[in-house]
């Protein structure tokens, strides 16, 4: 029966891929935890030899390692804030969450989500304020603040939305949540409840495990004529619903997971030498050991020998490894060249840096876009215009900061022999990484003539 905890159609299509996300990220002992789950039990092997794989089972981590390398390349330098963010957005921005996390640490881990599961959310959320509270001065006086939640994509397990002028815009979500309670006797206890955002109001219902229902435990009416989420997308396959962007590379993992187990299970079978004896009578006995001696009668009927393994097959699993590393490395840099390019060599792959063009770089300039959306949203809070930009300084835009005192020159004189127009030089130049690439051409043209009345735009 559907209750407030049931979850949108569209949530329960994208659990598959990130299960397989968080199985990678969870590592060597969580993937054995997982057991059947993705490294299968062989026909006919018994319940004890496999346990005895599952426990030695070993996992290489290079989807996890690949998520923490993109990551590494978009934050190449801290994220810069513009001359137009307040001062007061700016103060927020040292303790973003009011948990005491700065926001180039909490944009790093906003993005991980987002390049884990193709998306994450951010909501925007202020403190609930006592009705004796009546104005602005009053909450600034209690140092009431908007602050930021960051929110995994399992948690929002519902939404509701409709087209307004054209846009879509949010008029309900649901997101689970666990919460830690404290009882009487100094012990604790853990509580589900999900908090239902309706524009105007907040209720929060929390699970009566005894009657496995859920309950209203709470509720209130708020200012907000909106529900400020901000959505980061990495991966989008519709409103609300991403997938993983390295999903290929962690399937390839889970696959390299099992053929890594099968190749230790049959190295572990041949290492180990069968002593075979031929031409013994029904019923003799054969003791074996450095103290013991065996004695036959016919050198040629009878005796003793090793059988090993011939080790084609043991090769074969090695190179079957080693061409499945060589596939994850190539799915693992498809995000950093452009997506037209042809397939690159594995050595060319290790020694590429992120393009401008690629997708990575797309993911880096959407973060920056949501980080914009997250500093107007806070702005809302306290009666700003607006929150100003930032610029999350990639590791293509850190290249760009040695000046191209070639290409500098070559725009000097194509505008000084008036082939290119002012605009256009000044285009050029924020992509040289000489002007703010925030700055309208237009507005640098201008502040030039108030600055010197006979430059000519």
């Amino acid at each position: 029966m559907s209750d407030i905890s049931t979850p949108n159609l569209d949530y329960n299509d994208m659990i598959e891929a990130w299960d397989i996300n968080d199985a990678l990220m969870g590592g060597t002992l969580h993937m054995r935890t997982l057991g059947q789950s993705f490294l299968p039990q062989w026909v006919n092997e018994d319940n004890d030899s496999y346990k005895k794989r599952l426990q030695t089972a070993t996992l290489l981590p290079a989807y996890e390692e690949t998520i923490k390398q993109n990551i590494g390349r978009v934050f190449a330098s801290p994220i810069k804030l513009s001359d137009t963010v307040p001062n007061k957005i700016a103060e927020f921005l040292k303790d973003i969450d009011l948990e005491g996390t700065c926001l180039d640490v909490w944009a790093q881990q906003f993005f991980s989500l987002a390049m884990q599961y193709g998306i994450a959310h951010a909501l925007v959320d202020y403190p609930r304020i006592n009705k004796e509270i009546k104005t602005k001065a009053d909450e600034n006086e209690i140092g009431a603040r908007p602050y930021v939640v960051m929110l995994n994509p399992r948690q929002i397990i519902g939404w509701k939305s409709k087209n307004v002028g054209g846009k879509v815009i949010l008029t309900e979500l649901r997101i689970k949540e666990t919460i830690v309670a404290d009882k009487d006797d100094y012990s604790q206890t853990k509580v589900e409840q999900i908090r239902h955002l309706e524009i105007g109001r907040v209720t929060i219902w929390q699970k009566d495990k005894d009657k496995d229902t859920w309950l209203i435990a709470d509720q209130w009416e708020t200012s907000s004529n909106k529900i400020s989420l901000v959505t980061l997308y990495t991966k989008k396959i519709g409103f609300m619903k991403g997938t993983p962007p390295l999903l290929n590379l962690a399937l390839l993992n889970i696959k390299h997971w099992q053929s890594q187990s099968e190749q230790d299970n049959i190295l572990h079978v041949a290492r180990v030498p069968i002593l075979t004896a031929f031409g013994l009578e029904d019923g003799a006995e054969l003791t074996i050991g450095s103290s013991c001696a065996t004695k036959f009668s016919d050198r040629g009927t009878q005796g003793l020998e090793y059988v090993e393994h011939s080790g084609s097959s043991v090769n074969a699993g090695k190179e079957s490894l080693v061409d499945l590393v060589e596939q994850m490395r190539l799915a693992g840099a498809k995000l950093l060249r452009d997506q037209n390019t042809s397939t690159k060599s594995i050595d060319q792959t290790q020694e590429e840096k992120m393009q401008s063009n690629s997708p990575l770089f797309t993911m880096a300039s959407s973060l920056e876009d949501s980080l914009d959306n997250i500093l107007d949203v806070m702005a809302e809070w306290v009666g700003l215009k607006t929150g100003g930009n930032v610029d999350v300084v990639t590791e293509v835009e850190l290249a760009r900061k040695t000046i191209d005192a070639s290409g500098a020159l070559a725009v000097q004189a194509l505008r000084q022999s008036g082939d290119i127009r002012y605009v256009d030089a000044v285009v050029a130049y924020q992509r040289l990484g000489l002007i703010d690439p925030d700055i309208e051409p237009e507005d640098v043209i201008q502040e030039l003539k108030d600055s010197d009345p006979q430059f000519v735009g």
